[in-house]
């Protein structure tokens, strides 16, 4: 009986190691592009990165830096209640029709076409936020509404580029947090925490923290553990933008009545610069994160104004690049974290990447063109 009970232990034993051995396999299949790049990031320095594995661990750790000062228990119910939302928004995405009759026939007060799924990406995110923050405001619903919480607001764009869903091309949310209990007067540089979400091959966030420095990416993997969930895994690390030739030019419409931008793009062309530009915010701005280098620039001009809003795309998105190491200016010389809310419907010329680029985007374009006065 004993002999009997032994081999059937070991047989369990040898089972349970060869599940957990496919599982290993299963994630490091999955994520051996992520741990390569994790390790190359970890070899600049060990310890801004640390050790962590899940945002969980991430966002609570007090050895990430000496002195760091532990997260507000508030703003962390908030951060996790945005990833929730995220991961929500990610399976409707994926799941949902994306052809044309998914038009919700409807546009929001901007008068941009509105889809099934921006609706539903606006719901999950209102929904979410209910009862912990004070207020918030989206590009879908571009007012201040009360939500029962307290001492935070919460401006968010739910479905960036949804112009480019239909056509399978990588979409994503664009997300700015304020110690605050009103928009209005605050700026970009205020903010406590900015997100910006990437639903693509792969879902993935990056991250930047007022009390952290740099910013830092996620993506989230697989069902795992002994409750099946799916955790947000740390993948990468953005300290620095590099000088580079890659660009991203947004509006080039308004080259033809803006003689900078026109130019600012001849000079591009003429010194071989590469073209990356998919015609949504949110994907263009991350390569530039996490190629290191390059430049994301939206002119304006009088028959083509300026078209990104300040306070749900801009300024968090202008955040995050600046905690990553890169420059942001609305053609003036100024950063566009300096720029004061003061209203939803605000919007800006942008340009977003290395110190270079940026400067020579305020030298050739300069500030925004006014449009002529309607008679």
């Amino acid at each position: 009986g004993a002999v009997m009970f032994s081999s059937r232990a070991i047989v369990l034993s040898f089972g349970a190691f060869a599940v957990s051995l496919a599982a290993g396999y299963y994630m490091k299949s999955m994520f051996l592009p992520f741990a390569k790049t994790l390790r190359r990031t970890k070899s600049k320095s060990d310890l801004r990165f640390g050790s962590f594995d899940t945002f969980e661990e991430w966002l609570r750790s007090k050895t990430f830096l000496s002195g760091l000062a532990q997260i507000d228990p508030q703003l962390e119910q908030i951060i996790l209640q945005l990833l929730s939302a995220i991961e929500e928004i990610a399976h409707e995405n994926a799941h949902i029709g994306m052809g044309t009759s998914n038009l919700a026939n409807s546009s929001n007060s901007f008068g941009d076409n509105q889809l099934k799924i921006d609706l539903i990406a606006n719901e999950i995110m209102f929904n979410k936020l209910q009862g912990y923050v004070a207020v918030a405001s989206s590009e879908e619903t571009p007012e201040e509404l009360p939500m029962g919480g307290s001492r935070y607001a919460v401006a968010f764009d739910p479905l960036d580029g949804s112009s480019i869903v239909d056509t399978n091309f990588t979409v994503g949310t664009i997300i700015g947090v304020w110690e605050s209990e009103t928009f209005m007067g605050v700026t970009g540089r205020a903010q406590v925490c900015a997100l910006m979400a990437l639903y693509g091959p792969r879902t993935s966030l990056t991250i930047a923290l007022h009390s952290r420095p740099g910013a830092y990416e996620f993506t989230l993997g697989p069902p795992s553990g002994w409750d099946g969930r799916r955790r947000w895994l740390l993948t990468n690390a953005f300290f620095e933008v590099r000088e580079g030739i890659l660009y991203s030019p947004g509006n080039l419409r308004c080259t033809q009545d803006n003689e900078g931008y026109r130019q600012l793009h001849d000079y591009w062309v003429r010194h071989k610069y590469t073209l990356r530009y998919s015609g949504g915010m949110v994907p263009d701005v991350n390569q530039i994160l996490v190629k290191g280098q390059g430049v994301f620039v939206n002119a304006a001009s009088p028959a083509a104004p300026a078209k990104l809003r300040l306070l749900y795309e801009v300024a968090p998105i202008a955040y995050i690049v600046e905690k990553a190491g890169g420059r942001s200016s609305d053609g003036s010389g100024t950063s566009l974290l300096d720029l004061a809310v003061q209203s939803t419907q605000d919007r800006t010329q942008v340009a977003l990447g290395s110190a270079a680029e940026v400067a020579r985007f305020d030298t050739i374009v300069g500030p925004a063109q006014p449009a002529p006065a309607r008679p």
